[in-house]
C-alpha cells in the first residue's frame, strides 16, 4: 500500500458532485485527502495533468470462466484485463463448472480472487441449482459466503413460479435478482437479430420480442414480490420503454446496457464474422437509438461489458456453430467516450456515474463507487482524449473474441489503482 499522491487531475465524483482540479492523497489503502497542493513525506507521485481522476470503475457483468473453463479465462487473467480497461471491481456471473450455486463454489471464487486477482472480484450466485431453472439454489448461504446478487444469466429461468419464489427469497436476503431476459422458446435456433439483415445473410433470427416478453414478466413479478429486479444487457426498444414505465411507477427495477449494444447495429456486422455473435444479438438501428436514449434519460442505470471470453478453437467456427459472446473489458471506456461523450449525448460526469454510483447502488456495494476522504482507495484515471488503437493480440484476456480489433479510439484508461496501489498503467 504505502502512499500515493495523484497530482493535478480533474477530480470527478458523481456521488458528491465534486468536479475540479485537485490532488488526491492515498495512504494505506484509504483516501487521506482531496484538495489543492497536497504533499506528504515519502510519497510516490502520479502526474494526472489533463486527465480525469474518478472513483474506481465497477463492471457488474463479467464472465471469468473459473472454475471449469480456465482455457478461456481465469480469475487472474480476467482481472488483469479489467485493470487494463480501468476497472477496479468486477462482478462475475455464475455460469462456471460447477455452477456457482453453493457457498462452496462462492468461497472458492472469493479465495481465488484474494490470492490471484489484481482487482476486486464480487461473485454473483445462481438463482437455481445448476442453473437448471427448477429448484432454488442455496441463496442464503451464498450471500453469507460473499455473493452480491443472484442470476442464472445465459440460462434464464423460464418457469414464472420459480422466478417468483426466487424474487421472494432474494428480497428476504436483500439481494437483487439479475435476469438475462430471453424467452428461450421464441429465440430457439436463432443466431442474430431477426430482421432485414438476418434475411439478407440467410441466418436464423432472434426476435426482439423474445427479450420484451421476459422483461414484462419479470417487472410484473417484481411488483408482486417487492423484489429488486435488474435487467441484464438490455437491447430492445420496447424493453427500455417498459423499464422506464416501471421506474415511473416506483418499482425497484433497474437495468444495464453494454457498450456494444449502443455502439453497433446488426447492419454494421461484418458478414458471418463470429466476433459479432452475441446474446442479446446486435439489434436494429432503431433499437440502438432507443438504448442510447435510455442512457441519456436515466432509464438505463448502468453500463456493463458482459465480458464473455471464448478461445479461438471454439469461437472461430461457422457463425451458426460458434458460441455467443465477446470480450469487452479493455474497450469499454473507449467506446463510451467515442459513442456517447464526444458525440454530446452524455457528459463526462454522467459517464462516470454509469460505471460507479450506478452499479454500486444496484448491488449496494459499501465503500465503492465514490471518491471521498476516508473511503477505499480505488481510483480510475482516464484521458477522454487519449488516442489509441486496440490490438486484440495484446489483450490481457486469455481470449481474443472482439469485433473491435484494430479500432482507433479517442478516450481510454491511463492508470488503475486498487486499494491504493497502481495495478495497471498505460505504456
Amino acid at each position: 500500500m504505502g502512499k500515493l499522491l495523484i497530482k493535478n487531475g480533474r477530480v470527478m465524483d458523481p456521488a458528491s458532485g465534486f468536479d475540479r482540479t485537485a490532488d488526491v492523497l492515498l495512504v494505506d489503502g484509504r483516501v487521506a485527502g482531496i484538495g489543492a497542493n497536497l504533499s506528504s513525506a515519502g510519497v510516490v507521485q502520479f502526474d494526472a495533468s489533463g486527465m480525469i481522476v474518478a472513483p474506481g470503475f465497477i463492471d457488474m457483468h463479467v464472465h471469468l470462466r473459473d472454475p471449469g473453463f480456465e482455457h478461456a479465462e481465469t480469475i487472474e487473467s480476467g482481472s488483469r484485463a479489467a485493470a487494463a480497461g480501468g476497472f477496479t471491481s468486477i462482478c462475475c456471473m455464475p455460469n462456471t463448472n460447477p455452477v456457482n450455486d453453493s457457498a462452496t463454489v462462492t468461497s472458492y471464487i472469493v479465495e481465488r480472487a484474494r490470492l490471484r486477482a489484481v482487482v476486486n472480484v464480487f461473485p454473483i450466485g445462481a438463482i437455481t441449482k445448476g442453473s437448471a431453472g427448477e429448484e432454488l439454489a442455496a441463496i442464503g448461504s451464498m450471500k453469507a459466503a460473499g455473493v452480491v446478487a443472484i442470476s442464472d444469466d445465459g440460462r434464464p429461468v423460464m418457469n414464472a413460479r420459480v422466478m417468483r419464489r426466487a424474487m421472494e427469497t432474494a428480497s428476504a436476503f436483500d439481494l437483487p435478482v439479475i435476469d438475462h431476459c430471453e424467452d428461450l422458446h421464441l429465440s430457439a435456433g436463432g443466431d442474430m437479430h431477426e430482421g432485414l439483415e438476418s434475411v439478407k445473410l440467410g441466418l436464423r433470427g432472434i426476435p426482439s420480442c423474445s427479450e420484451d416478453v421476459m422483461v414484462a414478466r419479470d417487472i410484473l413479478l417484481a411488483e408482486v414480490t417487492g423484489a429488486r429486479f435488474h435487467v441484464a444487457h438490455i437491447s430492445a426498444r420496447n424493453s427500455v420503454a417498459m423499464v422506464a414505465f416501471a421506474k415511473a411507477r416506483g418499482l425497484k427495477v433497474t437495468c444495464e446496457s453494454t457498450p456494444h449494444h449502443f455502439a453497433i447495429a446488426d447492419a454494421d456486422m461484418l458478414p458471418y464474422d463470429s466476433n459479432y455473435k452475441m446474446k442479446p444479438p446486435l439489434r436494429s438501428k432503431e433499437d440502438v437509438h432507443a438504448v442510447v436514449d435510455g442512457i441519456v434519460s436515466g432509464a438505463i442505470d448502468v453500463l456493463a461489458t458482459d465480458h464473455a471470453p471464448h478461445p479461438g478453437s471454439e469461437k472461430m467456427q461457422e457463425f451458426e456453430k460458434c458460441p455467443f459472446g465477446i470480450t469487452g473489458l479493455e474497450t469499454a471506456i473507449g467506446l463510451t467516450t467515442d459513442e456517447l461523450v464526444h458525440t454530446g449525448r452524455i457528459s463526462l460526469m454522467k459517464m462516470i456515474a454509469l460505471y460507479t454510483t450506478g452499479p454500486a447502488n444496484v448491488l449496494q456495494l459499501k465503500d465503492r463507487g465514490a471518491l471521498a476522504v476516508g473511503g477505499i482507495a480505488d481510483v480510475t484515471i482516464f484521458d477522454p482524449d487519449r488516442k489509441w488503437t486496440y490490438d486484440v493480440n495484446r489483450s490481457h484476456s486469455k481470449s481474443r473474441n472482439s469485433p473491435f480489433d484494430g479500432r482507433q479510439f479517442r478516450g481510454g484508461a491511463v492508470a488503475t489503482i486498487v486499494n491504493g496501489s497502481i495495478v495497471w498503467q498505460a505504456e
